[in-house]
């Protein structure tokens, strides 16, 4: 008898602290990030943004990252995330069919560039077919970006898919691969890359919140990321971002780039 009570206890025990575990977790907000960063990176690059929101809104803030786009895309579609920071298609793409609400944006714009190395002395997009080119895989940006540059399905470059813009650009460095699509704004980091091909610009990635969200918890978030200049966590935030300010943006701000996702499997 004892033996069933002690047995029952244990039971009771371990109901209330998964039950508490449960009740902790659901307290926290996901911030999730896709701007073609490894892991490792992401971690570095987001804890101060992570600490900030978490000074912000008085809840924990747990970073999501995936492996690579793809696995991305799959738990985005789920509606898995609070806090999103993306490209602009899928910032678009949440705005308009899974209810999130877009509160600021990096600054400045987006463009890709189809970039190779200066010795193999590429000028023209059409050199570059049937040849490899490093870039993250579709439904990425510069992927959706040389799919419209090479429509003929037959007449593309073989694609070397990478996790991390880095390592598309060092691929083309290290002429592994004849180019590399690669954020218009790395191109400074890597001389020996010339620029074949330059995509339109874009809005540059956007910062959406989940309706899961409370419109008052919402609204914390927005004013804390378009005023973090005016603190020293929210300045240390920014400094680690590399950028001077956050931008006010709205869903209209990336009204029909959602449309730039068609023929992704899923869209």
């Amino acid at each position: 008898m004892p033996s069933r009570l002690i047995a029952t206890s244990l039971r009771s025990m371990l109901l209330f602290f998964l039950l508490a575990g449960s009740a902790v977790k659901s307290d926290e907000l996901t911030l999730a990030v896709a701007l073609g960063l490894s892991q490792q990176q992401a971690a570095q690059t987001y804890q101060p943004l992570i600490a900030y929101l978490a000074q912000a809104t008085g809840r924990d803030i747990r970073l999501e990252t995936s492996v690579n786009i793809l696995a991305h895309w799959q738990l985005m579609r789920r509606e898995a995330y609070d806090i999103v920071i993306d490209a602009p298609p899928f910032t678009a793409y949440r705005a308009a069919r899974m209810d999130y609400t877009v509160v600021a944006k990096l600054p400045d714009v987006l463009s890709f560039t189809l970039a190779s190395h200066v010795d193999f002395g590429i000028l023209d997009p059409s050199e570059l077919i049937g040849r490899r080119v490093a870039s993250q895989p579709s439904p990425a940006l510069g992927a959706l970006g040389l799919i419209n540059l090479f429509p003929d399905s037959v007449r593309q470059p073989h694609i070397v898919p990478v996790d991390t813009h880095v390592e598309a650009a060092q691929s083309a460095v290290d002429k592994r691969t004849v180019g590399a699509m690669l954020p218009t704004s790395l191109m400074a980091n890597f001389p020996d890359l010339v620029p074949v091909y330059t995509t339109e610009q874009l809005p540059a990635p956007g910062i959406s919140v989940s309706s899961r969200v409370s419109p008052d918890q919402r609204e914390r978030i927005r004013q804390a990321l378009l005023n973090a200049q005016n603190s020293p966590t929210g300045r240390a935030m920014l400094e680690a971002l590399n950028v001077p300010n956050l931008e006010e943006a709205a869903n209209d701000t990336y009204l029909g780039l959602e449309t730039m996702l068609e023929g992704v499997w899923g869209y």
